[in-house]
């Protein structure tokens, strides 16, 4: 039987991936990383409340040093972008940069696959986020996973169910499959609730009102 780790923030995207992957992969590990992200102890409750709901392990890894080496307005005392960045995808993307996260995050979770034999990592990779984020891309994914032919013994897959899929389509997936949105920890500040201004929960927002849905947003926001 096939297993899969999920690379899990407590975001939109991540949550969705988990939620559709689930059953199809096995999924039986969350992956959270606390690397000093402003928004971090919300982002690790969220994740441990996903991970209750289905049943599956989760585990935090702390990266103290990778704020060390970023100049980030996630992890820095500077304001994130707000969503007027939207319309400047490049500016905003260099301010919310974090140097090679994804790619770290892929290698972590493949060493866990090697040494304890799973076959999948799952991650929230998505079309809207890959035309300002290029480790977001599919070409990306592919290239790790052919790192990966050559790191592990195991040869583990990087599985994308979002891939081709903008924030609307993600939100709509969600909905139609009864993934639990009110768990979505998708904001870039701290906070009890979701700060509604950053670029993150535009795009959260937006989607949710694009499928008509006003639940959510009271909930959220």
């Amino acid at each position: 039987m096939s297993k899969g780790i999920v690379l899990l923030s407590g975001g939109l995207d991540s949550l969705v991936s988990l939620g559709l992957c689930i059953k199809s992969h096995g999924v039986s590990l969350a992956i959270t990383f606390d690397y000093g992200q402003k928004s971090a102890e919300y982002e690790i409750k969220a994740s441990k409340n996903i991970c209750d709901y289905y049943k599956i392990t989760h585990k935090v890894i702390t990266l103290d040093w990778l704020k060390e080496v970023t100049h980030t307005t996630l992890v820095n005392n500077d304001k994130v972008p707000e969503g007027d960045a939207l319309r400047d995808g490049s500016q905003s993307a260099k301010k919310v940069w974090v140097p090679n996260r994804n790619g770290l995050f892929l290698n972590i979770a493949g060493a866990f696959a090697d040494g304890e034999d799973y076959d999948y990592i799952i991650i929230g990779a998505n079309k809207e986020e890959a035309q300002t984020f290029p480790d977001n891309t599919q070409e990306f994914l592919n290239r790790v996973n052919s790192e990966f032919e050559y790191s592990t013994l195991k040869h583990p897959q990087i599985v994308a169910p979002l891939i081709n899929s903008d924030k609307n389509d993600i939100v709509k997936l969600a909905l139609d499959n009864n993934i639990p949105l009110n768990f979505v920890r998708s904001c870039y500040n701290g906070g009890e609730k979701h700060c509604g201004r950053c670029e993150s929960c535009v795009r959260l927002k937006n989607a949710l009102l694009n499928n008509h849905d006003t639940h959510y947003i009271r909930e959220l926001f």
